[in-house]
């Protein structure tokens, strides 16, 4: 198995819209990777590595911090939303099976003009992150389009229960993650860099400087995803699973250590797409294969399985 490579130029954040003959043909091409694989790199989707790499400069300034400047930003701090801020290492078991995940992140969880963000030498740190935000969120707006259109839905059905991207009444979160240098000795049994897991919105938008995530085949294996420069890998998260009634599949994937002597840090940076907290998910298909849920609960049920039950 290996993940397809999809040209999303016709659709490009650069282009107004797209011909009828061009979204037929982008809806033929994600809907045969998402259904035989769950994961497709876009290219050409008008977001640049400039962009890419300015937004992991501004965060590796922030992580690399002692823990005593990072803490007062901590996930939970926030009054409006509990989701955004720094996660320390080990805070995670994205797979409760194992130890604390070995990774840093920072969810900007929230465009509230009330969020304290870091200032001083990270005075830019706001800026690079909203912007980036509403740049992701212009994209996967465009991916829920051709999605809608690849499983013959009216688009709004799905569009329509993302209208609150970027507010405090929707999940979505861009996400900073840091692996910083491990020693593979004294990390404890079982631990990884990110445990097994799917991710629990609509779709999720990954964009990664170096190799070290692995998906999940049909087969039950794991393969290596490539890093692919300037390419935007995504992949489908549980809740769209359940609104197609299993026709796409939430891939289960994880970051192994590096290899022993491999000292190199590894960043990345996600954009999980979340419906808003009040949509109800229903299938599709008019099944009942999965009972109804609200994006929020769900969201909030998955949560507690990452960071235990308060």
């Amino acid at each position: 198995m290996s993940i397809p490579v999809v040209d999303f130029g016709a659709y490009s954040l650069s282009e107004e819209d797209v011909t009828d003959e061009q979204m037929r043909h982008l809806s033929q091409e994600l809907k045969a990777a998402f259904t035989e694989v769950g994961f497709v790199f876009l290219k050409n989707t008008g977001i640049t590595r400039e962009e890419v790499d300015r937004v992991m400069d501004a965060s590796k300034k922030f992580f690399l911090q002692p823990d005593e400047l990072k803490q007062p930003f901590s996930r939970k701090s926030f009054a409006n939303n509990a989701n955004h801020g720094w996660v320390s290492l080990e805070a995670e078991r994205l797979n409760p099976r194992r130890p604390g995940d070995l990774k840093e992140a920072f969810n900007n969880a929230s465009l509230h003009s009330d969020i304290k963000w870091p200032s001083g030498a990270l005075a830019d740190f706001e800026e690079i992150q909203k912007s980036f935000f509403l740049r992701c969120k212009e994209l996967s707006l465009r991916v829920i389009r051709v999605i809608a259109h690849s499983l013959g839905l009216d688009p709004e059905v799905l569009l329509s229960a993302h209208r609150l991207m970027g507010t405090d009444k929707n999940g979505t979160t861009l996400r900073s993650l840091y692996y910083p240098p491990v020693n593979s000795d004294k990390a404890k049994e079982g631990q990884l860099r990110c445990g097994e897991h799917s991710d629990y919105g609509t779709i999720t938008l990954l964009f990664q400087n170096s190799e070290g995530l692995q998906v999940r085949s049909r087969s039950g294996e794991f393969i290596c995803a490539p890093s692919i420069p300037e390419a935007v890998l995504i992949n489908i998260a549980d809740l769209l699973q359940r609104w197609t009634s299993d026709q796409f599949i939430s891939v289960v994937h994880r970051v192994l250590l590096p290899p022993a002597g491999d000292s190199r840090t590894r960043q990345s940076v996600a954009f999980f797409v979340q419906p808003d907290d009040e949509a109800l998910i229903t299938c599709c298909d008019g099944s009942n294969k999965y009972p109804p849920v609200t994006a929020g609960d769900y969201l909030i049920e998955r949560f507690s399985e990452t960071y235990g039950r308060t």
